[in-house]
């Protein structure tokens, strides 16, 4: 009898949603808007598929009968599922049925409720999602299902998101006062933009002790954003300056070794941007499931193809140019017009994609900081560029030539060191170094003839602000100059904030023609 009685209890409630399936081909947008919410009510997993296909625009209704089937497009008529129990129910033509339309206030309600109903999921990652989608999207009609996949969760990161679910719900259900103002105060101890957003789309509603509750918890939200928007400005300045530095650290060391302005620098970052293209184009085309690989493989052919580009412009350019500052700055600037229309004749004018591997793709908040793997990854790069380099110099027989050729060349080659050697090594490092720091930013910028162009001036820039040829200098100028942009940036504009910066340093370097760390030697302080 038992068995007998159960068995008529799920009929019964198979019928009562089928039913209520039936329904949704019947009355205009709000009635089939309210039509789901009531569904969504009964908490039954089964529903999930037929909002989905409500929502795809999947849903018909049989003309004859008004049975709504989930139907698929075949041939020139429709392949037909059982909108309840996802069975196949056979082939139809299209003239017997009539397509549910939906806009984009049925299309919010459809979105509720999957949510709603996946919070029951068995998927721990689609009662997470579903938690924080009810929380984005709160309405009265959710606030049950909250409270019961509440009273059966055991997750502790998936009741934290429920509770705050709840919260959101109980704003916009008929619940009483003190309910509401606990509600308050649990979605503004968040502290973000999201929960500044669903106390405000609420407070236009309210009214009293409510209003005033909702006022005091926006104002101390913003306080507290204020802060994390000025940590966010100093991380985007931190990742500013990572990419200068790798694009001014060569730059430092070929203009304190040879006192070289040299206008192509931008030009071996572009030559690395394209190399890590090719690179990727032979890898997506012939060894595919290397990809996440490329840029392990891009980083030292940039560095093979730029550095030897460097050397033969050493070679063939420059060092008839030594001493003539004004004719190399011109000959590496016509070098650099020449580089870059060599690039859109071989590539083309327009941009060249360069993904991302999928360990660099995405990002995670830190608080109310949004930071990205990528620009995470380019920072811990430029940062080990700078230690190999450091140690490079101290503890190797070039290093050393090279510190021995700044600070008094005449001395170094009295002693037997080769220093047009050391010239032409230590330009083609520097140049490098710039074609590795292009394969770092073809990962946050777009491949282009004129990608070099957008840090030169800033390279330039951290170098004569940190001293010219001291590495340490060059860190601690790109590191600067980085986190000053961006902290100027959102008062003053991103161009102005540039000419703020570049005032500063013209006004620093009056006091300190040297830089922040001056190289120190006899031929140097010459």
């Amino acid at each position: 009898m038992l068995l007998l009685a159960v068995a008529a209890a799920a009929g019964a409630r198979a019928d009562d949603l089928r039913a209520g399936i039936d329904g949704l081909g019947k009355g205009n947008f709000a009635q089939v808007a309210k039509g789901v919410q009531q569904l969504a009510r009964s908490g039954d997993l089964r529903l999930v598929p037929v909002f989905e296909a409500l929502g795809d625009g999947a849903l018909y209704a049989r003309k004859s009968d008004g049975t709504v089937f989930i139907a698929s497009e075949k041939g020139s008529g429709l392949a037909l599922t059982d909108a309840l129990t996802g069975a196949a129910a056979g082939d139809a033509p299209k003239a017997g049925f009539e397509r549910i339309r939906v806009n984009n206030n049925l299309r919010r309600a459809v979105r509720t409720a999957i949510g709603a109903l996946s919070l029951m999921s068995p998927d721990r990652a689609a009662r997470l999602q579903a938690a924080k989608a009810v929380f984005a999207a709160p309405a009265d009609d959710s606030l049950e299902l909250v409270e019961t996949a509440l009273a059966s969760e055991t997750d502790a990161e998936i009741r934290s998101a429920l509770e705050d679910a709840k919260a959101a719900a109980l704003l916009k259900s008929d619940r009483s006062i003190a309910e509401k103002q606990g509600a308050i105060e649990r979605i503004a101890a968040r502290g973000d933009r999201d929960a500044m957003s669903i106390l405000s789309s609420f407070r236009a509603g309210a009214d009293g002790d409510l209003r005033l509750g909702i006022d005091r918890a926006i104002d101390d939200l913003q306080a507290r954003q204020a802060w994390w928007d000025m940590g966010q400005n100093v991380w985007y300045g931190v990742s500013l300056g990572s990419v200068l530095l790798l694009a001014a650290i060569g730059l430092a060391i070929t203009f304190g070794v040879m006192g070289i302005i040299n206008m192509a620098h931008g030009e071996m970052v572009m030559i690395g941007a394209y190399t890590t293209y090719v690179v990727q184009d032979v890898i997506r085309a012939s060894f595919p499931q290397w990809f996440d690989w490329s840029l392990a493989l891009a980083l030292p052919a940039a560095f093979l193809v730029a550095g030897f580009a460097g050397f033969l412009l050493e070679r063939g350019v420059i060092r008839f140019l030594y001493g003539r500052p004004l004719e190399t700055l011109l000959a590496t600037w016509g070098v650099s017009l020449i580089l870059q229309q060599a690039i859109r004749s071989i590539f083309g004018p327009s941009n060249r994609e360069v993904g991302n591997p999928t360990w660099m793709s995405g990002g995670f908040d830190f608080g109310g900081l949004t930071l990205t793997y990528n620009r995470l990854w380019i920072v811990v790069f430029s940062l080990a560029v700078f230690v190999t380099l450091l140690v490079l110099l101290k503890h190797s027989r070039f290093g050393l030539q090279m510190r021995a050729v700044t600070q008094n060349r005449r001395m170094a080659s009295s002693m037997g060191i080769r220093t047009p050697w050391v010239d032409a090594l230590t330009f083609a490092l520097g140049s490098g170094i710039a074609g590795m720091a292009g394969v770092a930013l073809s990962q946050i910028d777009n491949v282009s003839p004129n990608l070099g162009q957008s840090y030169i001036i800033d390279s330039f820039m951290v170098v004569v602000f940190g001293g010219v040829g001291n590495l340490w200098g060059t860190l601690v100028g790109a590191f600067s100059l980085g986190i000053v942009n961006k902290l100027l940036e959102p008062y003053a504009g991103a161009v102005l904030g540039k000419i703020l910066v570049l005032v500063l340093i013209i006004l620093f370097i009056q006091r300190r023609p040297r830089g922040l760390f001056a190289l120190k030697g006899r031929a140097v302080e010459a």
